[in-house]
């Protein structure tokens, strides 16, 4: 797999607040891992790495703004601003990083990106939603699905699913959506390699 000079590595909501017990059960103990694998080598390269921060709006959020749950994790912040190459901290309140400030799409456009990565928490809900919006603006979508996790959750009719059984539904839509494409962290890395 070729990871193209200035693919942007997006990294979506790596904040404290998801270590709160708000959240329950989560999958993937090696995301963060993972994660910071992929900081380093796009920073090692410079490549554009886009941060971004979820600034809930939800009363009592572990995310509000203010609150020690809305910072970046440790391994994420102390990252940031250490790339050679371009870098951008996005916020925003609702699931899609392209619906946040400054403009995601327009950052990209303006820097010659047509392909992402995205990586971060959570799996079935931000970076999803930011996979599909980017498949639909017509970027090439990976998605290293052992760079991310979730969290188990109830839903509608009583139902529930854990959070492994809502990557693989994520993993499934997207993929076979035409969404995105999923991989693994070591697909990517092999394929963003420096020269």
């Amino acid at each position: 797999m070729e990871i193209e000079k200035n693919a942007a590595l997006i990294v979506v909501d790596v904040q404290r607040g998801f270590e709160d017990a708000f959240w329950g059960r989560r999958d993937n103990p090696e995301a963060e891992e993972n994660m910071a694998a992929l900081i380093d080598r796009w920073q090692e390269t410079g490549r554009p790495v886009v941060f971004v921060r979820h600034d809930s709006a939800r009363e009592g959020s572990p995310l509000a703004p203010g609150s020690a749950g809305n910072a970046f994790k440790d391994f994420v912040a102390e990252r940031r601003g250490r790339g050679a190459g371009p870098e951008v901290l996005v916020t925003k309140t609702v699931n899609s990083a392209f619906y946040g400030e400054p403009d995601l799409d327009a950052w990209l456009r303006a820097a010659g990106v047509e392909q992402v990565v995205i990586v971060g928490i959570q799996t079935n809900m931000c970076n999803e939603t930011t996979a599909r919006m980017g498949g639909n603006l017509g970027y090439d979508v990976l998605f290293p699905l052992d760079a991310m996790h979730t969290f188990d959750l109830a839903g509608p009719f009583g139902w529930t699913r854990t959070a492994e059984e809502l990557t693989r539904a994520t993993a499934v839509s997207l993929h076979g959506g035409g969404f995105a494409r999923v991989v693994t962290t070591a697909d990517v890395l092999k394929g963003a390699a420096a020269e």
